[in-house]
């Protein structure tokens, strides 16, 4: 659950692309993109290819919200990339909305992102000493640039993204559209999901399945680990040369927060590693209650596996108020302080007079579980336990995941007694270190990052590195 006051954890953005011969490209990116509106609620764009020419469409706001038939009928398209964008690098402003769309002396180039570059400082200094003029405070637009340079001495498109892959470090997924190919790429340690699918001659390709579902295409495969695919005339080639050349690293928070629970990531459900999450929450702290609920969305699965395991019922707790998005404006002091109380509700029958476990997706500065608990024991709960399906937050991420400052990050500043006494609960658990890997059992060749957790990351840092905890 992320809170609108405070910005607990921010979502990771969305890509989809199509290449569809004989349909209309740009609304079924507008499906795709509805699909995976939960990872980027502040913007949205759809690029389209018509006969060679790239055009697009752009803005703040939910998908719904900006794009109608009639754009959608003027878009059309054989191909099209769409973006739904969360800021984590570069500030939530209108130029910043992706898909870019990039003019340069071999044409014209449409590119979405997904991820975040350790090395951006390093690349922007490069491409400035030879001439390039931003236009917008996002590592997207250097990715775009790095490929109109590499394009000038290479022989086509994907080799210019080929080569602009090596000089990337970090967490990029991207999508490429030429006037004539569509490219998707995945960095070489595989931090970001990247799926391809098909329905009839259509090419899809979105950072979750569940993009696939809404339009009716089926899952083929997810792209490996520095792979590029290259899409032309619906015929589909690989470029494998980064493939297998760094550790993988997918983020364990796709699997714990960031994905959709009917996404499967890596042949993993997430449904089922949050059920597995909530299950080994159980295990490590039992608790004597009456009712187990969740914190809406990503907690549910989570209090379902807990609840199973514990044998105590599974009960709604909250009412969800699905109208506001995260970018809800509270017009006053007064309404930001009930900004919890605006976006959930508590289900009083379930909680009154009952010793209740809560389980959250994660804990991170502390201030919403607060504000959750004190809304439960205002209904009538005589005890509250909360559950974490993950560990205790104690280090930045580096590769597109909004974590706070360490200075922020609850874990840093209180033990668990601590954390306990300051959110107000009777009791809390956090799910162990030792049982990431136990909670994506089916993802059995996949390495993953835990970073966030531990301090330990697949990337160099060192120089990026913050303080010691207070």
């Amino acid at each position: 659950m992320s809170d609108i006051l405070d910005r607990r954890i921010g979502e990771e953005c969305g890509v989809f692309a199509i290449y569809d011969p004989n349909g209309d490209a740009a609304r079924t990116t507008y499906y795709g993109l509805y699909a995976l509106q939960h990872r980027g609620q502040e913007s949205c764009g759809i690029a389209v290819n018509n006969n060679r020419d790239i055009t697009y469409y752009k803005d703040m706001g939910l998908v719904s919200d900006v794009f109608d038939e009639e754009i959608l009928n003027k878009l059309g398209g054989t191909m099209a990339v769409g973006h739904v964008r969360y800021s984590t690098t570069g500030e939530s402003l209108r130029e910043n909305t992706q898909p870019l769309v990039l003019r340069y002396v071999k044409g014209n180039i449409a590119l979405a992102h997904n991820g975040n570059l350790v090395n951006k400082d390093e690349l922007c200094a490069d491409l400035s000493r030879t001439g390039a003029i931003f236009q917008t405070t996002t590592d997207t637009e250097m990715i775009a640039y790095a490929i109109a340079k590499n394009r000038l001495n290479t022989g086509s498109i994907e080799a210019a993204v080929a080569q602009t892959v090596e000089q990337l470090s970090g967490a990029f997924s991207l999508i490429v559209m030429s006037p004539q190919k569509l490219i998707a790429a995945r960095d070489p340690w595989g931090f970001r999901p990247l799926s391809m699918g098909r329905k009839g001659d259509a090419i899809v390709f979105a950072s979750e399945t569940c993009a696939f579902d809404t339009i009716g295409a089926e899952f083929e495969r997810d792209l490996k680990p520095g792979e590029i695919v290259v899409v032309k005339d619906g015929k589909v080639s690989v470029i494998d040369k980064y493939v297998k050349t760094k550790p993988h690293s997918t983020c364990i928070f796709e699997y714990l927060y960031f994905a959709r629970p009917d996404s499967i990531i890596e042949g993993q459900s997430v449904h089922d590693s949050r059920m597995l999450a909530g299950k080994f929450l159980a295990q490590s702290f039992p608790v004597e209650a009456d009712v187990v609920i969740g914190v809406p969305d990503s907690g549910l699965s989570a209090a379902m596996g807990y609840a199973l395991e514990s044998g105590i019922p599974y009960g709604t707790g909250f009412i969800k108020n699905k109208y506001i998005g995260r970018s809800f404006i509270q017009p006053s002091q007064a309404l930001r302080e009930n900004a919890v109380m605006i976006k959930l509700n508590v289900l009083r029958s379930t909680v009154k007079g009952k010793r209740v476990i809560m389980v959250d997706d994660s804990v991170v500065r502390g201030t919403t579980s607060k504000r959750i608990v004190s809304l439960l024991r205002k209904s009538g709960a005589t005890e509250v336990h909360v559950m974490s399906s993950a560990p205790p937050f104690l280090w930045p991420c580096y590769f597109g995941t909004d974590v706070p400052s360490r200075d922020q990050l609850i874990a840093c500043r209180y033990d668990m007694k601590g954390i306990c006494d300051y959110i107000g609960a009777d009791s809390i658990g956090f799910l162990g270190i030792e049982k990431l890997k136990d909670i994506i059992p089916d993802a059995k060749e996949t390495g993953f990052c835990q970073g966030c957790f531990t301090g330990e990351y697949p990337v160099d840092v060192s120089d990026k590195q913050p303080s010691e905890c207070k």
